[in-house]
């Protein structure tokens, strides 16, 4: 169901692996719903700093959680093939026991990430760029659910991709696209099962910010209707992200504000970074949240 409240936190894969074990495993024992990486080459805020690979780390948390879905928030599409990733999302699918969220994204510009001077990827033009991810979700969303796939397209083809053994889940493991823009808004219309919307741009009020994903939010209502789609089936997803984003977690009066403001645009899926960088007083009000708050709303 769609219009159930689902939480979510957001994890930086900067930590050493026995600590990532032990800070997956601490979230599942809250009342969160998923778990999430980030996909990037390196921290593109710190490139020096240390880094695990998103889908390799996600296989090795898939064996020490249980409960709890797992997913990377979102995966940068010039990074991979994507036939290759759909045999990386199968895989992690029967490894989690059918718990993954494929989240799929078209990757940032090179004025933000440096892989792509790192690493010699091209940094395509944006228009370039949603074309490219286009294609790629239809090759990820053919590929997961029929044994044998054969695509031919401007910028990927494949010929009688076999698939096998099936993904856990059915009809394929959820997929959710982070988009913004009108073209990107487009494509998660006709092939996501969740849209997220990034909520961190930097230096927006949180007033304009509301508002600015509440027209994202009707944007993506209008073009699901132009392909005859039903927009309640579309889960509607925010990450939030800001110099604001710590007070939500100050008292629960907060959080329940913040809550109830998105969810009156249609959003019913948050997520939260993990607060690494807040104090002990901190995580000790997000360790209330999770325990005391969040469940008050299963009980709706």
């Amino acid at each position: 169901m769609t219009n159930q409240l689902r939480f979510g936190i957001m994890t930086l894969q900067s930590e050493p692996w026995e600590k990532m074990v032990a800070l997956w495993q601490s979230i599942e024992v809250l009342n969160f719903d998923s778990v999430w990486v980030a996909d990037h080459f390196v921290n593109y805020m710190a490139p020096n700093d240390p880094w695990f690979e998103a889908w390799t780390l996600l296989s090795g948390l898939a064996t020490v959680t249980k409960r709890i879905r797992i997913g990377t928030l979102v995966t940068a599409n010039p990074l991979r093939n994507p036939a290759i990733l759909a045999r990386q999302a199968l895989t992690v699918d029967h490894i989690s026991g059918g718990r993954l969220e494929l989240g799929l994204g078209a990757g940032a510009s090179g004025a933000v990430d440096p892989v792509y001077h790192m690493t010699g990827i091209d940094d395509w033009a944006p228009p370039e760029r949603v074309h490219r991810f286009k294609e790629a979700v239809e090759i990820i969303d053919q590929t997961l659910q029929n044994p044998v796939t054969s695509f031919e397209g401007r910028y990927y083809n494949m010929k009688e991709a076999a698939m096998a053994p099936a993904p856990i889940q059915t009809p394929r493991p959820p997929i959710t696209i982070g988009a913004l823009g009108p073209s990107m808004l487009k494509v998660t219309a006709k092939y996501a099962d969740t849209w997220n919307s990034y909520g961190g741009e930097w230096g927006i009020p949180p007033e304009q910010l509301l508002k600015d994903t509440k027209k994202r939010n009707q944007l993506l209502d209008k073009y699901c209707k132009e392909i005859g789609r039903d927009p309640q089936t579309l889960r509607r997803s925010f990450l939030y992200f800001s110099p604001h984003s710590e007070t939500v977690f100050d008292s629960e009066e907060n959080f329940v504000n913040f809550i109830q403001q998105y969810r009156d645009i249609g959003i019913t899926e948050f997520i939260f970074y993990y607060p690494v960088w807040y104090g002990k007083d901190q995580l000790h009000k997000f360790d209330f949240i999770g325990r005391e708050v969040i469940p008050k709303y299963r009980k709706e």
